[in-house]
């Protein structure tokens, strides 16, 4: 077999024997893979579609010890690293041609301890994983809500979901990692070990290190839920959505209520002549007292003259998966986010514009509601900002057909462009797609000149680069 040719940390080329090859895979506990091996391309696959790379080696590691080799033979021989988690993200930072993957999805074990209510979790879990091992228990992390998303990418971008508005970011649970550094040595960071790492792992993304097993404290949820959908006619959309943002000032905090505007889904509470059709769908979780939780839902049916609603009570586990058909790996997406501290008239008439003229049957338009226990949290207390975030909007282009990647994208651009004067001009690191590497500065806002501190303290040569990346001084 010839030598292979991968990328190096000076911007160059360079041909890594297989003897090279065959070095670095007796070191590891799991396997090396190239293009010739039978599960390449599978390994290779990212969630986004669009995504399509092709890694000169993919070392699949096992344990920290294989994390710790691999990136200090990417050191030894210079070479460009890109580190896999779950492979989720809309830029597909996972995979880069001709570089090595540091293939982390194998490590996905999840060790609850009750007693101390907390959580050990490997970077290869999804929140699916992680949801399987607590919900059921009563007890969660706040993540997000596509259960397919890995645990790790969310966690170091910040993380929020239903659960957010009551207990705060992911990060805000977050108690400790092991984290391996570019040095290839293995450290504890908490708020006692390496402080400083650790404010900026909360939201820092993959700047600083690998981790290799994150520690949460959990909180008490559950194991049911009163959550659900209610639909409502895309003609009375205005109004809903105006109801909706004043209903939303004075929400409990128990309440996480977001809104989608999309073509319906056939949900088969929904009668047959709205699937497919536009509409504004009010999307709920209420983790408080059951009794209560109904009483306070109640209200988001009464925005307009719904078509269609089911809520309920629910175990959150299943609720976690509710739009896990929806988001299915493989198919082709394309994101522009806007952060806002309220939902004004203009804002709203343009959310409606747009989507009454969606690229696609499975775009959509969604928008978090926040504040809550988000924003008791102090903005230079994690290196994740923007705590006034009171709405988080993601213009989620999604579609099959690559003849549409013009119309879908270009008609997201469109969308953030026109929706970007009522916006505080931050964004959710973890919603920047690939070509928004301009966005890194205003994703960190107020934090970015001390996360390059960060940088220059424990990667001053930018080993861990292919990422939405902060530059070191140094």
């Amino acid at each position: 077999m010839p030598d292979l040719t991968i990328r190096t940390l000076n911007g160059g080329d360079t041909s890594l024997s297989q003897e090279a090859v065959a070095t670095l895979t007796s070191s590891l506990s799991g396997d090396v893979l190239t293009a010739a091996s039978a599960e390449y391309d599978e390994a290779r696959s990212v969630w986004n579609g669009m995504i399509d790379r092709r890694p000169a080696l993919i070392a699949r590691c096992r344990d920290a010890g294989d994390v710790q080799r691999a990136v200090r033979f990417s050191r030894e021989h210079g070479l460009l690293a890109a580190v896999r988690s779950g492979g989720h993200h809309i830029a597909g930072n996972a995979v880069w041609d001709d570089v090595l993957t540091i293939d982390l999805s194998a490590m996905k074990a999840v060790v609850v301890d009750t007693e101390s209510r907390t959580a050990h979790v490997g970077p290869g879990a999804t929140l699916g994983d992680l949801d399987a091992a607590t919900l059921p228990l009563g007890l969660a992390v706040p993540v997000g809500i596509n259960s397919t998303t890995g645990v790790a990418g969310l966690t170091l971008g910040g993380g929020f979901g239903w659960l957010s508005r009551k207990y705060g970011m992911t990060v805000d649970r977050l108690r400790s990692v092991e984290i391996v550094t570019a040095d290839g040595e293995l450290v504890t960071a908490s708020e006692e070990q390496n402080p400083e790492l650790f404010w900026g792992i909360r939201g820092g993304s993959g700047n600083f290190g690998i981790v290799t097993s994150f520690e949460f404290d959990l909180v008490a949820v559950g194991p049911e839920v009163f959550a659900g959908l209610v639909v409502y006619p895309f003609a009375e959309g205005a109004d809903v959505l105006a109801r909706y943002a004043e209903f939303t000032t004075a929400a409990p905090r128990e309440l996480a209520a977001w809104v989608v505007t999309r073509k319906a889904p056939p949900l088969p509470f929904l009668p047959q002549e709205w699937h497919g059709k536009e509409v504004v769908l009010i999307a709920c979780v209420h983790c408080g007292d059951l009794e209560t939780a109904e009483r306070e839902v109640a209200p988001l049916t009464r925005l307009g003259n719904p078509v269609g609603v089911h809520l309920g009570r629910v175990p959150f586990v299943e609720f976690q998966q509710a739009f896990d058909p929806l988001l299915t790996p493989g198919a082709r997406n394309y994101w522009k986010s806007h952060d806002f501290t309220e939902l004004t008239s203009d804002a709203i008439g343009t959310v409606l514009e747009y989507a009454a003229k969606l690229p696609s049957d499975q775009t959509e338009i969604f928008i978090a509601h926040l504040g809550g226990a988000v924003k008791d949290v102090p903005d230079d207390a994690t290196a994740y900002p923007h705590r006034d975030a009171e709405y988080v909007m993601n213009v989620h282009g999604r579609w099959e057909d690559p003849a549409l990647d013009d119309a879908c994208i270009g008609w997201a651009r469109e969308f953030f462009d026109a929706a970007a004067p009522f916006a505080t001009g931050g964004v959710y690191v973890n919603f920047l797609s690939r070509d928004e590497a301009d966005r890194v500065r205003a994703a960190y806002g107020s934090n970015y000149d001390r996360l390059v501190a960060v940088k220059n303290r424990f990667d001053p040569e930018n080993f861990f680069r292919l990422n939405q990346n902060v530059p070191p001084t140094a």
